[in-house]
């Protein structure tokens, strides 16, 4: 397993203010030819995403495994953890935080920047970090943040798994067209499957 954090901004700060933590790179093990950012779920890390990436043995991405900043997070009584962005309730009612959410995606735009071009560029996640990638795509898709600025990432694969768009009520009078791979998975329930080599 190969894992860097120096060129990828350990602790960086963006322009927002946010402060988000180390940043794990799964190296790819092949020809890299795609790299994907996966995004951790609320109060996880970038550490146990680039282990879980690590075990999937796909030899041709690189893994991008950021960490989230730590915030309170309204939803948790305002306990402090790591999140993407700041959540009250996930309802149609509830609020978004827009300023958390495009902080967020603007993190991670910025650790695609540097790809080459013949690498196919992604982003992933579970649970929150499913939320954040949707939220990411809908900006890629509509070619901007949702303070307006321009999104500065072409996107060619989207995985979310357990997750939800947030901010969609901002979005859903202009509902965008792309050619991007999508993938969407969510369960009612779930089992753990335990193999002994």
């Amino acid at each position: 397993m190969s894992y860097s954090h120096q060129s990828m901004g350990s602790g960086s700060r963006n322009a927002r203010g946010y402060e988000f933590g180390r940043t794990y790179v799964v190296r790819p093990k092949g020809k890299h030819q795609a790299t994907l950012v996966w995004l951790h779920g609320l109060g996880d890390n970038g550490s146990s995403s680039s282990q879980l990436m690590d075990s999937l043995h796909l030899p041709n991405i690189k893994w991008i495994c950021p960490t989230a900043p730590s915030r309170p997070v309204t939803s948790l009584g305002g306990f402090t953890c790591t999140a993407w962005f700041d959540v009250g309730e996930i309802s149609e009612d509830g609020h978004d935080d827009l300023e958390g959410l495009d902080a967020s995606a603007s993190h991670i735009a910025n650790l695609l920047s540097s790809e080459p071009a013949d690498v196919k560029v992604g982003i992933g996640g579970f649970s929150m970090g499913a939320a954040i990638s949707l939220y990411s795509a809908t900006c890629y898709a509509l070619g901007r943040y949702g303070t307006g600025h321009a999104y500065p990432i072409n996107l060619q694969a989207v995985v979310g798994l357990s997750g939800w768009l947030p901010g969609w009520k901002y979005y859903s009078s202009k509902p965008p067209v792309i050619q991007t791979l999508f993938l969407l998975l969510n369960v009612t329930w779930s089992f753990f499957l335990f193999y002994f080599n």
